[in-house]
């Protein structure tokens, strides 16, 4: 159910939302422990551990218009410059916070970040409902079945 999430928009660099800092199990508006950040495509399939060439990969290829890669651009480096909400167990993680950025360029139904962490709470969740709507309108994915030495779950 675990894996990590992010949006690629320009080749090599991923947007991810991580923690930074005390690990805490409920959200925190003062005292944020998390970063957005852009990695290369090799940071960002490593920051799990392990080698980046041998991890189980999905990846979605979602067209967007000119309006909403402005929109991302802005939203991006608004999000790098300052996180705008905690890393928690009970609160924001990756899977939730790629939901939310993905609703607000409209390609998923916007909610709250308190509904939004607890819908989306891992990253099979977010990876269920696009998988679904790549289906439904013929959006290519790309999947890469990772080492046989480890076991991974099914989606």
């Amino acid at each position: 159910m675990g894996g990590h999430c992010g949006i690629e928009e320009q080749t090599n660099e991923v947007l991810s939302f991580t923690p930074h800092g005390t690990f805490h199990w409920f959200a925190k508006k003062e005292n944020r422990h998390s970063s957005y950040a852009f990695d290369t495509e090799n940071e960002f399939y490593a920051i799990l551990g392990g080698n980046p060439d041998s991890v189980k990969k999905a990846i979605l290829y979602i067209p967007i218009t000119n309006e909403q890669k402005i929109l991302f651009d802005s939203i991006s480096a608004a999000y790098v410059h300052q996180t705008p909400y905690d890393y928690a167990l009970f609160g924001m993680r990756c899977a939730a916070a790629t939901y939310e950025v993905l609703a607000q360029l409209n390609l998923l139904p916007r909610y709250s970040n308190s509904k939004t962490s607890r819908i989306i709470f891992y990253p099979k969740k977010l990876r269920r409902r696009l998988f679904k709507l790549a289906k439904t309108n013929g959006w290519k994915i790309e999947r890469f079945e990772g080492t046989k030495k480890r076991k991974w779950e099914k989606d």
